[in-house]
């Protein structure tokens, strides 16, 4: 199971690597330009908005489905139907839900109506996706997961490059009901798509409706479906603040993205992991040695992955906000190093924040493939609190920096707390002398930044330097060694 993980999670890395930061950095990056900060945050709180109320689509049914057919794939043919159902009257309830809150929250005309209804759309259909995916992954049939977890975001970004770059369209009416529309159609192909792969694999499927079925099911799904109601509060709640505390037509909102957009490309990535990890640990709880090493070896990919992320993004945050963003048209020079150095000021607490939430891809996924939903659902509450209460305070004095702040205290808690509950619960053994590697491997990443920064050379080069040696730091700090990738990889020789 761990050399499946390796194999397998090199290659979702390798496709999403390819797609995603070109999505993230390219695609999303222009539209904010285009859009500006104002516009662009009003955008962002929405979709933040409707991505509150998920949990009304799923109710934890893509989680305890992947965990039923991993556990026995005859689940696959014997729960789709039934499922299938449940979520279409879901996404009724959805739509119901979001339109009512939104009215009472001031979204309930003009361009934000519009908007809410192309975010309320895509949120529909990308849960049917995940839905789908749901039951590939359950079947273990991760290189076809993988491809569908990239296709979507090809089929757009080959989309906005023609509306963006082809000149077909005039960019004076450019808005952000174009860049979801571009999404809508790249979702309706992949849901095509996955729903292919699945009915390949199901046997006599019936849709019939049970009553009894969909009573059962949202009765064992409840805790998962709190559990990410609550984690989507303390996790994408902040730019919904930003836009409704301050009354700056979005302004900070957009701010807060621009830092965003970096922790965002990285969180595509670490959210990998949780979604080939968890039916792999629901296969191997039962076996003691196999669960431990699993643990220990994504743990160590994650933390390596996620470490020099964050610290190569804190020593270089003014050189990439400055190659990110360019000036406005007609803007002048002071203005635009201000407004860089909002971003920077940002970019560093989410950056933090994002190395938190990747370890929670490790532990979290473990105790929810162990069912240990009340303690996951407990620190998710105060994670909750943790987030309003301190929003509301920092917010009005610090604005998209006090969010920020807010962001990195409420993933540092919640980590620490699913790592120590993880380890008492499934008892797997990280060691002091684990941790002296951990620490090791972390100061020498900064140690290594520090120096090369000091170095006179172009900061590019610089930058592509520090990332090499501290790539290097992984094998030379033994958090992993190559021998044990190698070996993983390739097939041993009889």
């Amino acid at each position: 199971m761990q050399n499946r993980f390796i194999k397998n999670i090199i290659f979702l890395l390798f496709l999403n690597l390819l797609v995603k930061p070109f999505w993230i950095l390219g695609i999303d990056r222009e539209v904010q330009n285009l859009l500006g900060d104002a516009s662009y945050g009003t955008y962002q709180a929405l979709f933040n908005f409707s991505y509150l109320f998920y949990i009304l689509l799923d109710l934890g049914i893509t989680n305890f489905n992947s965990r039923a057919v991993a556990q026995d794939p005859k689940n696959l043919s014997k729960h789709f139907g039934g499922l299938t159902e449940i979520k279409l009257l879901l996404g009724l309830f959805y739509a119901v839900v979001i339109f009512v809150v939104g009215y009472f929250c001031g979204y309930n005309e003009g361009m934000k109506l519009k908007l809410l209804c192309w975010c309320g759309l895509n949120q529909i259909l990308l849960s049917f996706i995940l839905f789908l995916r749901s039951n590939i992954q359950g079947l273990l049939l991760f290189k076809q997961d993988s491809i569908l977890s990239v296709f979507d975001r090809v089929l757009a970004i080959v989309i906005m490059c023609l509306v963006l770059w082809s000149g077909w369209f005039p960019m004076e009416k450019f808005n952000a009901i174009w860049f979801l529309q571009a999404q809508t159609v790249a979702y309706i192909a992949t849901l095509v798509f996955a729903l292919a792969i699945v009915l390949r694999h199901a046997k006599g499927i019936s849709f019939k409706i049970n009553f009894q079925f969909f009573k059962e099911i949202l009765r064992q799904s409840l805790p998962f479906a709190l559990l990410v109601l609550l984690m989507s509060v303390y996790s994408r709640i902040e730019p919904v603040l930003l836009e409704r505390l301050l009354d700056d037509q979005g302004e900070q909102a957009g701010i807060y993205s621009r830092a965003y957009r970096l922790f965002d490309a990285g969180n595509n990535i670490s959210n990998l992991f949780a979604i080939m990890l968890l039916p792999m640990f629901a296969a191997t709880l039962k076996n003691k040695i196999e669960l431990n090493n699993l643990v220990k070896t994504s743990f160590n990919v994650i933390l390596a992955m996620a470490g020099i992320i964050m610290v190569m993004c804190i020593f270089y945050r003014q050189e990439i906000m400055h190659l990110m963003y360019r000036p406005e048209e007609g803007e002048m020079d002071a203005s635009y190093l201000g407004r860089l150095g909002q971003y920077a000021n940002v970019f560093p607490l989410l950056m933090g924040s994002f190395f938190c939430l990747s370890t929670t891809y490790v532990f979290g996924t473990l105790l929810t493939a162990n069912g240990s939903l009340k303690q996951l659902n407990l620190v998710a509450a105060a994670g909750v609190v943790i987030n309003i209460l301190l929003n509301l305070v920092v917010i009005p004095r610090f604005k998209a920096v006090g969010a920020a702040c807010t962001s990195l205290c409420v993933q540092t808690v919640t980590a620490f707390l699913q790592y120590l509950l993880a380890k008492r619960i499934l008892k797997f053994e990280m060691g002091g002398r684990y941790w002296i590697h951990v620490i090791l491997f972390m100061a020498t990443v900064v140690l290594v930044t520090f120096l090369v920064k000091q170095l006179n050379v172009n900061w590019m080069i610089g930058f592509g330097i520090a990332f090499a040696v501290n790539c290097g730091a992984i094998f030379f700090t033994r958090l992993l060694r190559f021998k044990e990738i190698v070996a993983l990889v390739l097939p041993k020789k009889s």
